[in-house]
């Protein structure tokens, strides 16, 4: 499964997920859009259907694209690598701090509810810093936006690809090709609705194998079976291989200096990944406003139990199995750069259960790398259509010419992707550098983006000098760090720790500091009007749907969807519950749950491990319902109405999911 480890899985088998699973999902939502287009009034050939569907979008499913989204390949396996350098501590920090994390989900639910407020008919959250501040600052977000999305999608092809050939021996840069093409086609036919329907497939599929695994190492394996063996091969682990800065060197501690070291680092980068990905906006743009905050409340809630749950099982297992005869690297323990590569899952997925756990983890990671792929797609082809095209091509484009140009920018973004993904092969960049690197390069624009929806004093000079300012600190801070703790700059010396977490706070604080104490100096006063008139529909046409004969519960929504965009300030309360749900949680994840175990040095007793086990459990199955039922009982009287109209059974029109 490396260069010293032979593949478990045949080459077949690789070509055959790639690509079978890929066009077969791509079969389905060529069905799924003539349905669509048949007999609903969401056509796909309109650019307001194809690119925020149609702004109609109910919580639940939301909350299930935000999992689905940002379930990458890259957090399934940095989240397990982590558990497997610093023990139980990685995947908590993972979970609370990393790319797409939940604390930076919860804050963004803040965002999503000040676009509605503020920018209702926004394509995309560059409209709206180019309709506040013109052209240059349009142009410096635009750099960010693509730059933070390209850094994204290609992290999720080098990751996803660097285990396909691990497992099946198949050609990385044939990997990298071939995974992003089944996807493409499939947004091409159905746009944003399409990726949310797929990417409710593919998170209950996830989740269903998370539980698998997890069933299976602490309830059935033969290996493990149990959590009390578990903590004790962890205990037996830490004394013949014990971890640097941990306390006592245990697997089974919060007090990981290591871990705290990568937990800071990821919240910057987090920020970044979250707050400038055009993806993370457009399924604000695409909820309905009333629903936008519920929304990224449980998909927050929802996506920890992903990479908490997969890392707390296959993480650990690969530290509890690495002296096991039947680890793949037995006798020897993994090297760093299998470790960096990501492997650390695939490794104790086949331990665990030989061919049947590759085959396993290898479907788990194709249903993250493509389903987190269709929303990059579909997050630059609207910054491509609406912020290029559109501003500075042809202004007065027509709906049918931005279609056309959508679906071009999805395939051209498909090859952009993969080459990038292929160059940091080439040059041997892997996922772990990237991972810690991404948040210095794209975390002095986090502020200042945040700010263009939230502060009306925020000035053009000041979001400018922010994100070109924090860039600047980042790689100064980052590359000096790195000659004078090292004594040398390479590959291994600038993906250090140290390195990368001055580069991190570097880039994101002095992007906060410029943007406000250069705005402070002569605050702006703007007025959100500006913003909200941004693609207003004309008098007597609306953007929210709506059934023919909407049922009461409908009505109620509906009219409770209208109230809010006439006057944003019916969403004031939610925005109140916004900041106050997410300042609350964040605060518990952050803070009051992991600082007092690592400041008190505390080492897990087998019955705090295994109720620790039992919490992940019971989390996982929590996400399950939240992004698995949820979604099918919102939508439960659009099924019905929509075999009624299939079938021809009334007159009753289907208009709304």
């Amino acid at each position: 499964m490396s260069a010293d480890v032979a593949p478990i899985l045949p080459q077949g088998a690789g070509y055959g997920v790639v690509v079978g699973i890929g066009f077969f999902f791509a079969l389905v939502m060529c069905f799924v859009s003539y349905i669509q287009n048949r007999y609903t009034q969401y056509s796909t050939h309109t650019s307001e259907e194809f690119n925020t569907a149609s702004r109609s979008v109910e919580p639940g499913l939301i909350a299930s694209g935000v999992v689905s989204a940002w379930t990458w390949a890259a957090t399934l396996l940095q989240s397990s690598t982590v558990a497997y350098e610093y023990g139980i501590s990685g995947p908590f920090w993972v979970c609370s701090n990393a790319a797409g994390a939940t604390v930076q989900i919860f804050m963004f639910a803040v965002l999503a509810c000040k676009v509605k407020q503020n920018a209702p008919y926004c394509h995309t959250f560059l409209e709206i810093v180019y309709h506040r501040y013109g052209t240059a600052t349009h142009i410096v977000f635009v750099f960010f936006a693509l730059l933070t999305n390209i850094l994204v999608a290609s992290q999720l092809l080098l990751g996803g690809s660097a285990v396909v050939t691990a497992l099946t021996g198949m050609n990385v840069y044939a990997a990298t090709f071939l995974i992003p093409l089944g996807v493409c086609v499939y947004v091409v036919l159905g746009g944003l609705r399409a990726t949310f329907l797929c990417d409710y497939s593919h998170t209950v599929i996830v989740m269903i194998i998370i539980l698998y695994f997890m069933f299976s190492v602490y309830a059935t394996n033969d290996l493990i079976g149990s959590p009390s063996k578990m903590y004790d091969l962890l205990q037996t682990a830490s004394l013949q291989r014990p971890v640097a800065g941990n306390q006592d060197g245990s697997y089974l501690t919060l007090k990981s200096n290591y871990g705290l070291v990568f937990a800071v680092i990821q919240l910057c980068s987090g920020m970044g990944t979250v707050f400038l990905d055009q993806g993370y906006w457009q399924r604000a743009i695409a909820s309905r406003p009333t629903g936008a905050v519920p929304a990224y409340i449980m998909g927050g809630f929802a996506w920890f139990a992903i990479p908490f749950g997969f890392a707390t099982t296959l993480g650990l297992a690969a530290v509890a199995l690495t002296s096991n005869p039947r680890f793949p690297t037995y006798p020897n323990s993994m090297t760093s750069a299998q470790v960096s590569a990501g492997l650390s899952a695939p490794f104790g997925a086949a331990a665990l259960l030989g061919e049947k756990g590759a085959v396993a983890l290898l479907l788990t990671l194709f249903m993250a790398v493509t389903s987190s792929s269709s929303a990059e797609l579909i997050a630059v082809s609207s910054i491509l259509t609406f912020d290029i095209y559109k501003v500075y091509v042809k202004p007065s484009a027509t709906p049918k010419q931005l279609i056309m140009v959508s679906h071009v920018m999805i395939c051209v973004f498909g090859v952009v992707m993969a080459c990038v993904a292929c160059l940091w092969h080439g040059i041997g960049i892997d996922l772990g550098w990237l991972f810690l690197v991404m948040g210095l390069l794209i975390g002095g624009a986090v502020f200042p983006a945040a700010f263009t929806v939230t502060w009306k004093g925020q000035t053009r000079l000041g979001a400018i000098s922010g994100a070109v300012g924090g860039l600047c600190a980042g790689l100064i801070a980052w590359l000096v760090e790195a000659k004078v703790y090292y004594g040398t700059l390479n590959v291994t010396t600038t993906g250090g720790s140290y390195p990368t977490m001055a580069g991190n706070l570097a880039s994101v604080l002095t992007g906060l500091i410029l943007t406000m104490a250069i705005s402070y100096i002569k605050p702006d006063n703007f007025d959100w009007e500006v913003t909200r008139a941004i693609n207003a529909p004309e008098a007597g046409q609306s953007t929210v749907m709506q059934t023919n004969q909407p049922v009461p519960d409908e009505e109620k929504e509906i009219t409770a969807d209208k109230a809010a965009v006439a006057d944003p300030t019916r969403l004031q309360r939610t925005f109140v519950v916004a900041v106050i749900a997410s300042g609350v949680l964040s605060l518990l994840m952050d803070v009051v749950i992991p600082i007092p175990m690592f400041l008190s040095h505390y080492v897990f007793s087998k019955p705090f491990f295994t109720a620790w086990v039992v919490i992940s459990f019971l989390w996982v199955f929590a996400a399950l319902f939240l992004c698995g039922i949820l979604p099918v009982w919102e939508t439960r009287r659009f099924f019905k109405t929509l075999v009624i109209e299939i079938f021809g059974l009334g007159k009753k029109k289907v208009v709304n999911t």
